[in-house]
């Protein structure tokens, strides 16, 4: 995979596409700018290299239409701010339009494109669309990890027409942080795996099986898995089709010699809200009709020292409803002790990412990834398509 580093930019048209698909609020007023603010370092590079930089993104799913809620001239407006430099808008992606403000760039310009998921080729991945975005530019950069286990226009077709292509800073700070923690870790490595749905894990823990020493599970998964160890777990959520696979990976785990921890106290309630009644109550004695929401203090503790010799520690999902306040101490605990940890350890994005934040551990960690998706798509062994089209 060639770096942008590689590529001779100076006064050439550099396409690069970001993510920034960043939150907003009803005003339209972003409310958390780390994808803008993990880009500034390539932007800025470009602009002391003299490129003509044209940025592209996606906002949100506007479903192949415009519609100004999902404009990207906020974002704009924002990256403008954070560079103190002039960026200018351009109201589409492709056409004569964009061709003309494309050619009026000098050395150092920055121009934005609007949304391109306003056109459905996008998703698409149509190659007249691709070939379109990839006429802009002499070089295209890939710098949007989150999005490069998609199969779209402007993630793996571009690639196949830009006369350059190369990955930027954040897809390989992405990469080699992947690598460092799961290909070629210091052990012993310790994977923490939470989240609501063992279906959405699935291939992820079993690939994990072949590199890790230890593999702890928390979440509403682990509801999954401790029914299909004969735990009744009352009203709690489970997946019902998923319980032999459950129980096969269990075994799988003991025949590889990996420590399997499953929780053996949990947070229960009698409903999912904030005002519900809770208890703290062993695997076996959860009250009927009630659910399990967290993991309990025991076992927190137990997981908590299970990190602490470790040389490596990967995190991929909460260990409970972590947005309700009562629900939030298992997923608390864990951070702190990956906090506290010497060992490098790498958090997944999306709602892992989110969780480090609220816990305060954000900055303490040796790595917070940019891509939930992307991320959980590394684990199950695969291949990026966005990093493929650059090889």
């Amino acid at each position: 995979m060639k770096s942008v580093r590689d590529i001779d930019v100076t006064s050439k048209r550099v396409f690069v596409r970001v993510d920034y698909n960043v939150p907003v609020d009803e005003e339209l007023n972003i409310t958390d700018d780390n994808r803008i603010l993990e880009t500034l370092d390539l932007i800025l590079y470009l602009v002391e290299q003299n490129a003509r930089i044209i940025i592209a993104s996606h906002l949100g799913r506007p479903k192949g239409k415009k519609d100004l809620k999902f404009s990207l001239s906020t974002v704009c407006k924002r990256l403008s701010q954070l560079l103190k430099k002039q960026i200018f808008f351009a109201d589409d992606c492709i056409g004569d339009s964009v061709t003309k403000m494309v050619r009026q760039l000098t050395n150092g310009q920055i121009l934005m494109l609007e949304n391109l998921r306003f056109h459905s080729e996008e998703e698409k991945n149509d190659d007249t669309f691709a070939k379109k975005l990839a006429d802009l530019c002499d070089v295209y950069v890939n710098d949007a990890f989150a999005v490069s286990h998609r199969d779209q226009a402007s993630i793996t077709g571009i690639p196949k027409f830009a006369k350059e292509s190369g990955a930027g800073f954040l897809l390989e700070k992405e990469i080699q942080s992947y690598y460092n923690s799961i290909e070629n870790p210091k052990r012993p490595m310790v994977a923490i795996i939470g989240g609501a749905k063992v279906s959405s894990k699935l291939e992820a823990l079993e690939n994990m099986l072949k590199f890790v020493d230890k593999l702890i599970i928390g979440g509403a998964m682990a509801n999954t898995f401790l029914k299909s160890q004969g735990v009744d777990t009352k009203g709690s959520m489970i997946e019902e089709d998923l319980l032999d696979k459950a129980a096969s990976i269990v075994q799988k785990a003991k025949e590889k010699g990996v420590d399997f921890l499953l929780p053996h106290d949990l947070v229960c309630a009698d409903k999912l809200d904030k005002d519900a009644q809770v208890k703290k109550v062993l695997i076996d004695q959860i009250p009927d009709q009630w659910m399990a929401l967290d993991i309990g203090p025991a076992t927190a503790l137990k997981y908590a020292n299970a990190i602490k010799d470790a040389g490596t520690i990967v995190w991929n999902g909460p260990m409970g409803v972590f947005e309700m306040e009562k629900f939030m101490s298992g997923t608390q605990v864990i951070a702190d002790a990956i906090a506290a940890s010497s060992a490098f350890s790498i958090v997944g994005g999306g709602d892992t990412g989110l969780a480090a934040k609220k816990c305060n551990v954000a900055d303490k960690v040796s790595y917070v990834s940019t891509g939930g998706g992307a991320f959980l798509h590394l684990m199950e062994g695969k291949k990026l398509p966005g990093v493929v089209a650059l090889e």
